[in-house]
């Protein structure tokens, strides 16, 4: 059971006293923060810390335990800030580390947990270290620190090896050097403004480990590690041959540069710095692995405390896909001890509400409306379905508002550097990232004084913070409600287990203890016992003679208690 939080609770120390609260990540429900998209407090259409300061009692309001703030680090933004150039500064786009700091202060005075992004895959080509291989030339020892190899051919006008890139193209570039002639490749699995580090050699691994102390020192709770499944690489760089397209390997293969078991000794020498610090701080993954029970190798006991399900963020809205994957995860994180996490949106994927506007079968990035208000009759099906669910969940911005993606952006605003690569990649990401409203009129709907990066569609001033507030019928006032519920219920959060009980073919019933949950995936109203009194509902249901009528695409919790 969660500790219940309040505004009139003692101010904590920081990092936060966790003696009411052990173990306080197994059932932590975590709100992500993309900032510049959250809040812009100096009206220059971006948003920033004192922005998300700012806003930190609304998100205490809304009952999460955590936040997770996207990459604010100094950046040249190549690609939206995922290639650092300097790990212990803030870009000025967002502010200083005196905002930073303050925000951190600020969130533990609220009994909110900061968790910050990591990108230990690769740098950015602007990274000092970068810089001084590329000037210092061939045999410097801080090419060594990155992938630098000849290349194949007579000349070396070849890759070294087969890889792609998974922005397209090969996953090598080839530098010039100093004297003007074609010279060594360097390995970039990303983009080429993000050279992949060697983490084979030892300053790397120091680096990273001082980087993580500063942060602690800081006093953030946890780290959300970006391509967590990456780093090291398999010996020799073989190629991965075949001639097909790698990217549809993705996630169906061990691949060489990807979910090697060396990464594991790096997350344990990691876990070793975490468990020094006071306050039960945390590691969460971004691991992209072919199974389930791969997954749960990086949230053993002595590595990372929390994985990303992305099994569950794919799959389709149809019970028995559900029930498996549901299933599935709950039983690869069981041996393990580490408790599931349950995700529908993020920053990289069309936002919920838009996908489940549409059929099955078109991935989790697409570009088209689809059915709005069946879109989002079942994104808040699928919320209060996944919050009852045991272990920790996320929510992505926006998500309270019901926010659905913005498909019809003009070309001419576009900004995913997907977008302006020629591999295919169509820029889909912008259409989550547009700024959230939180007032009904404005230049952006309250986001900042100047506009915002992105244009918000006008139908999004009746989304806003200030237009559901109150409202009971609103999605923002069901999160609210949802999420009180899950803190105060003896038997949500965490936990490792689901009793399946009996229901209707496309009907997903569980119980956990006194509390049931019962999810109508179909398109059909559909009639079942009632489980004592209902706590909440996505829709409205009808009760008689012990037999509950539940709505089409409709969520209810109940208590037997």
């Amino acid at each position: 059971m969660s500790h219940q939080h309040s505004a009139t609770d003692p101010a904590p120390i920081s990092p936060l006293a966790t003696a009411a609260r052990s173990d306080w990540w197994r059932d932590a429900v975590i709100y992500q923060v993309y900032p510049r998209s959250f809040a812009d407090s100096n009206g220059d259409g971006m948003g920033d810390l004192e922005g998300i300061r700012s806003r930190l009692p609304y998100l205490r309001d809304l009952g999460v335990d955590a936040v997770w703030l996207s990459p604010f680090y100094a950046s040249p933004q190549a690609d939206a800030g995922y290639d650092v150039a300097d790990y212990r500064a803030v870009d000025p786009m967002f502010g200083n580390l005196l905002d930073a700091d303050a925000l951190i202060r600020d969130a533990h005075e609220l009994n909110l947990r900061i968790i910050v992004d990591l990108v230990p895959n690769h740098s950015s080509d602007q990274h000092e270290w970068f810089k001084r291989a590329l000037a210092e030339g061939p045999g410097s020892p801080c090419r060594d620190r990155y992938h630098f190899r000849p290349g194949k051919g007579e000349n070396g006008e070849l890759p070294p090896n087969d890889w792609e890139s998974i922005f397209g193209g090969p996953a090598w570039t080839r530098v010039t050097e100093r004297d003007g002639t074609p010279g060594e490749w360097y390995l970039h699995l990303f983009a080429p403004e993000q050279p992949d580090f060697n983490w084979e050699h030892p300053a790397v691994g120091d680096e990273f480990r001082s980087i993580l102390r500063f942060w602690l020192d800081m006093g953030v709770d946890g780290f959300r590690i970006d391509v967590a499944h990456g780093m090291v690489k398999a010996a020799g760089l073989p190629d991965i041959g075949g001639g097909g397209d790698q990217l549809k390997l993705l996630g169906n293969d061990v691949m060489p540069f990807f979910d090697q078991d060396g990464v594991h000794d790096i997350y344990r020498q990691w876990r070793l710095i975490l468990d020094e610090y006071s306050g039960e701080r945390i590691f969460v993954a971004e691991a992209w692995t072919p199974t389930v029970e791969r997954t749960a190798n990086y949230v053993r006991p002595d590595e990372l405390h929390q994985a990303f399900n992305f099994q569950y963020l794919s799959a389709a809205w149809e019970a028995t896909e559900l029930r498996e994957v549901i299933d599935r995860t709950l039983e690869s994180m069981r041996p393990v001890g580490a408790p599931a996490t349950w995700v529908l949106s993020n920053h990289d994927v069309t936002r919920h509400a838009t996908r489940f506007a549409n059929p099955p079968g078109l991935g989790t990035q697409i570009r088209l409306a689809g059915d709005r208000e069946l879109g989002l009759r079942r994104a808040r099906a699928a919320t209060l379905l996944m919050l009852a669910l045991p272990g920790s969940a996320y929510v992505y911005q926006g998500e309270e508002l019901g926010l659905p993606d913005v498909v019809d952006l003009p070309d001419s605003v576009r900004q995913d550097p997907a977008y302006f690569r020629g591999a295919g990649q169509d820029g889909f990401r912008d259409g989550c990232r547009v700024p959230i409203p939180w007032t009904r009129e404005g230049s952006s709907y309250g986001f900042g004084a100047g506009g915002s990066w992105l244009p918000q569609p006008a139908s999004w001033a009746d989304l806003s913070v200030e237009s559901q507030t109150g409202d009971p019928s609103s999605t923002l006032e069901l999160y609210r409600t949802a999420l009180s519920t899950r803190r105060t219920h003896p038997d949500l959060g965490a936990g490792t287990s689901v009793e399946w009980l009996r229901a209707p073919e496309g009907v997903l019933a569980f119980r956990r203890g006194d509390f049931v949950c019962v999810t109508n995936t179909t398109g059909e109203s559909i009639t079942t016992r009632t489980y004592g009194r209902l706590l909440l509902s996505t829709g409205e249901v009808a009760e008689t003679d012990g037999e509950a009528k539940i709505p089409s695409d409709t969520t209810t919790w109940w208590t037997t208690a």
